[in-house]
């Protein structure tokens, strides 16, 4: 590709061609704020608060959609586009909630960042306010909220919804100052054929937006004398968490992060590690099955709950082809409040049980009537990432500081292959690991199927040639289950993560997030799984210990019972 010489405040410099203005400027370490823009979505160019002066022409333009020309002239810091830029984030303050300590964006709205970078005062805000709007807030939920009266019209989570995960779960409607992003017919977020995977969440600038929160059902938990409350933390959180106390992306944490649940005053710190271990077990034996069986195949995972509700949604025909096996979160809770009850003798009305977890659609999940094997509801709260920054940083912790602990005992040890369900293609290689050397004793090597899009990859397994294929953001699950459902799928073994790079870029992870900082989320993910002595699910010692004293066999009568599930169908409008 050809070369751009253009001039960016006097600065002559060489750029490729079709690169965009503000690209150019990033080039050579100039920031031009940015709101509507993202980079890993398509450009849009509604909100001009990315505006620039063309010399040539003294006109403005929108840097984040306007293309580079040979020649062109380019101030960022003319008096003409920082009145513009003040002007226009201006008007949108002028009809935004005054309500920025009650937000739960407060701190990371990218909207209030711009407006004190601007140099913007209420006092200027004031003599341009106009009416404001009075729309009903949508927490309907049980995983996310909607308040339009915060919405900037940016259309990110329009964009989100519709081009990475397919499936168009949010529009606009109406014209000029009533102008809204809305569900179809505007139906509730609990009524709407949507993941809950909380990508929209993710890239909102403001807090339009959010999750439900459950930190305050978990403060009157732990402040209850008769609730023993047990804690459980998914792999993807020891990469991320770091990141809301300033540490860079896929910083390792996990021992500080078990640190801060026990002052926080949970009874019990285990690892969600430990119950991915056994969901490879219990899903592993099952494709084991299918195979030895000469059941319908492709075999696709069912660890993802906002998958898994979309596939209800969209291709409940194919739902005889998803794994049973429930998801390391509600595993893990079901058997806190049986194994682990009877182990610790608890009475399990008593156990209250709280997961902490990168992704919002697992607030749905501990919603469903089917997973109630327990007894009881298994898991009662749900926390994410963010969540839980909050409420370490609510009882004035230096999280930086503290020492580092251990997960206890029971239900903390897990494996290398456990870890690297936080990232995509992590659960198809930790099933596989086992798979392999169940039927042949010899290991698997790394398969690095990638963080982005489909990946593929042919295994051979004694005589067995499996053929895989990992699919990461929903549009892309949909291309193979199209292929599954019109009889011309080659594949023997699907893997689908509703979050793009998997759990690592979940919807209830720290913001503002990139592919960039997922991918460095993922390689710390990685590195842990390297650093392990125990690499293999089977070869996990409590594992074993529960199968052996508890559950009995993989697949058998009383682990079917606990750690398995059904589906069903749900109106695809």
């Amino acid at each position: 590709m050809s070369k751009i010489t253009l001039t960016i405040d006097e600065q002559k410099i060489q750029v490729e061609e079709g690169m965009t203005v503000l690209e150019a400027a990033r080039e050579v370490g100039i920031e031009i704020p940015t709101l509507c823009y993202h980079p890993d979505l398509a450009l849009h160019g509604a909100c001009r608060v990315c505006v620039v002066e063309n010399l040539a022409n003294n006109g403005l333009i929108a840097s984040c959609v306007a293309p580079v020309e040979e020649g062109m002239e380019i101030s960022t810091r003319s008096s003409r586009a920082r009145r513009a830029r003040s002007r226009n984030v201006i008007l949108l303050l002028a009809n935004h909630p005054n309500d920025c300590l009650g937000c739960d964006r407060n701190g990371t709205c990218e909207l209030q960042n711009i407006a004190y970078s601007l140099g913007i005062r209420h006092e200027t805000v004031e003599e341009l306010a106009g009416e404001k709007r009075d729309l009903p807030l949508d927490n309907t939920g049980p995983a996310l909220k909607r308040d339009p009266n915060k919405c900037i019209l940016c259309g990110r989570c329009v964009r989100v919804c519709e081009e990475v995960q397919g499936v168009s779960a949010l529009q606009f409607s109406k014209r000029g100052f009533d102008s809204i992003v809305t569900t179809a017919f505007d139906l509730p977020q609990s009524e709407i054929n949507c993941a809950n995977c909380g990508q929209c969440a993710t890239v909102c600038p403001v807090g339009a937006i959010t999750e439900i929160s459950d930190i305050e059902q978990v403060w009157t938990a732990l402040e209850d004398e008769e609730k023993h409350v047990v804690v459980q933390t998914a792999p993807a959180i020891q990469a991320t968490i770091g990141e809301e106390f300033g540490l860079e992306p896929g910083t390792i944490v996990t021992g500080k992060l078990v640190a801060a649940l026990r002052k926080l005053g949970f009874d019990r710190v285990f690892s969600t590690e430990f119950s991915a271990d056994l969901t490879i077990m219990e899903e592993g034996y099952e494709f084991l099955d299918k195979i030895q069986q000469g059941k319908r195949l492709p075999h696709i995972t069912s660890c993802c709950p906002g998958w898994v509700k979309f596939a209800e949604h969209n291709y409940a025909d194919l739902l005889e082809l998803v794994s049973t096996a429930k998801s390391p979160q509600q595993m893990f809770s079901t058997l806190s409040k049986t194994y682990y009850a009877e182990k610790s003798k608890l009475d399990p009305k008593n156990i209250f049980t709280v997961a902490i977890m990168p992704c919002t659609a697992k607030k749905f999940e501990k919603e469903r009537e089917e997973l109630r094997d327990s007894g009881y509801q298994d898991t009662d709260a749900v926390l994410t990432t963010r969540e839980l920054a909050r409420m370490i940083k609510e009882i004035g912790l230096n999280f930086n500081d503290l020492a580092d602990e251990e997960f206890d005992e029971l239900m903390g040890k897990s494996s290398g292959a456990a870890t690297i369900f936080g990232t995509t293609g992590g659960v198809t290689e930790a099933a596989l690991r086992t798979v392999k050397e169940k039927l042949t004793g010899e290991p698997l090597e790394r398969l690095n199927l990638g963080l982005r899009g489909i990946k593929e990859t042919v295994i051979e397994i004694g005589d067995l040639t499996i053929n895989v294929a990992v699919a990461s953001g929903l549009a892309n699950a949909a291309k193979l289950l199209e292929e599954v459902r019109a009889g011309k799928s080659k594949y023997h073994f699907i893997e689908v993560m509703a979050c793009p790079h998997g759990c690592v870029g979940g919807g209830g992870q720290p913001l503002p997030v990139d592919n960039e900082k997922k991918d460095m989320r993922a390689e710390g993910l990685g590195s842990i799984d390297q650093r392990k002595y125990v690499r293999k699910s089977h070869e996990n010692p409590m594992i074993e210990k529960l199968y052996k004293e508890y559950l009995g066999d993989p697949l058998g009568g009383k682990s079917h019972h606990l750690l398995h599930t059904s589906y069903q169908k749900r109106d695809k409008n």
